[in-house]
């Protein structure tokens, strides 16, 4: 006899302007957006900026670094999170924006981070043992808003599997 399916829900939040966000996160945004030009992008001209705020109130981004050989290719999300912990290690990342612009075609949706991002967010939120917001929008259109990088990657590795 077959066992029932497993369901697994995920829920975010869908804002449709900079205007529904608070403060602090329409900041983060920005500085997120800010990034996209500093993105080195000449392969797939995909541009990435990706922000993130610590706990002292620090703002940091970064941007995403292509390599001709495409698995060398550095992800904003993960650079400007090993800034963050090599330049602040004893600070806590509270939230993480990221955005994207593609020169050739608007984006008007969200861009979920790669799957090797998303496992180094849920590492770095074990890491600190708190969550991380993560904020995610296009050029333009929603922004969406999660609680915490495990929402992204629901059956994650972690370190309690060593």
């Amino acid at each position: 006899m077959a066992k029932p399916d497993k369901k697994m829900e995920i829920n975010w939040q869908a804002h449709a302007s900079l205007e529904e966000l608070s403060t602090a996160q329409q900041l983060l945004l920005q500085a997120a957006v800010e990034a996209l030009d500093k993105a080195y992008a000449p392969y797939s001209n995909f541009h990435v900026g990706a922000a993130v705020r610590l706990n002292t109130g620090e703002i940091l981004n970064g941007a995403n670094f292509e390599n001709a050989a495409y698995p060398m290719c550095l992800c904003a999300e993960r650079s400007t999170l090993a800034s963050a912990v090599s330049n602040y290690p004893n600070s806590v990342v509270e939230a993480m924006a990221i955005t994207v612009r593609n020169p050739e075609k608007p984006i008007d949706q969200p861009a979920a981070p790669c799957g090797a991002c998303r496992q180094v967010l849920v590492e770095a939120e074990g890491r600190q043992s708190a969550d991380i917001e993560i904020l995610m929008r296009g050029e333009s259109g929603p922004i969406y808003i999660l609680s915490n990088a495990k929402l992204l990657l629901p059956f994650y590795f972690s370190g309690s599997f060593l």
